[in-house]
């Protein structure tokens, strides 16, 4: 067993509504020792504050965010196939965290940096306006209960605070296998005054080539569900 002794939990700031639950999920040892081999090169803490994103990555490049990347396997897939862009992962979820940063630092992947805090605490606190070339949420939690949809991330609040780190031509893309999530998100996005749809009829848009089929987007498949794509600009 690992002997590695980290506090690996999730930061947040205090708030009354939660986009998350922490779902039990046991550790690997690897992914445990990832946290003291790769976190101080890949990690960042949501109370060090706005990142020069430039001297950060000791480079100009575009920024990409995505906010729940589960596992982490698309999203180091991008950080390899776009090695000309800056990543940076928010996610809640310990061993997904662990296996991205093991994975990361195994495969030599220099173009990735991750919190492990609330995404609404990070983008708020970490991120200056204007700073993201592109934005991704991909199979957020639907709260699938009509009770518990004030719990969705996407809400109007969220997108303006997305629309504000946006840089003028930045993309937002969302995507989702959860239909009626799906109308909701294309409503909101719709009616946000600072966001133009990219679909040419104003719907839901094609897969972009540079999102991979996820984990658990093949297992949606595979149970007969649809996929929604929903790709917005903020106008230059």
């Amino acid at each position: 067993m690992s002997n590695v002794e980290i506090p690996i939990k999730p930061e947040f700031k205090d708030k009354s509504i939660r986009t998350f639950v922490i779902r039990a999920g046991r550790m690997t040892d690897g992914q445990r020792n990832a946290f003291a081999k790769a976190w101080p090169t890949y990690g960042l803490s949501l109370f060090s504050g706005a990142q020069d994103w430039p001297q950060q990555f000791q480079r100009e490049a575009p920024l990409v965010v995505e906010v729940g990347f589960g596992m982490g396997d698309s999203l180091l897939t991008m950080c390899q196939q776009e090695p000309d862009k800056n990543f940076v992962g928010i996610e809640v979820h310990p061993p997904g965290i662990g296996r991205i940063i093991n994975n990361a630092r195994e495969n030599n992947v220099d173009n990735l940096r991750v919190y492990m805090a609330d995404a609404n605490d990070v983008l708020t606190d970490c991120f200056r306006d204007n700073s993201i070339s592109r934005f991704q949420l991909y199979f957020p939690d639907p709260w699938h209960k009509k009770k518990h949809n004030k719990r969705r991330i996407v809400q109007p609040e969220f997108l303006k605070l997305i629309c504000a780190k946006l840089k003028p031509g930045g993309v937002c893309h969302f995507a989702t296998d959860w239909q009626p999530y799906a109308e909701q998100m294309l409503e909101l996005l719709t009616a946000d005054p600072g966001l133009v749809n990219k679909a040419e009829n104003s719907g839901y848009h094609p897969k972009p080539d540079f999102r991979p089929n996820t984990k658990f987007e093949k297992r949606g498949e595979n149970l007969g569900h649809g996929v929604w794509d929903l790709v917005f600009i903020k106008p230059e």
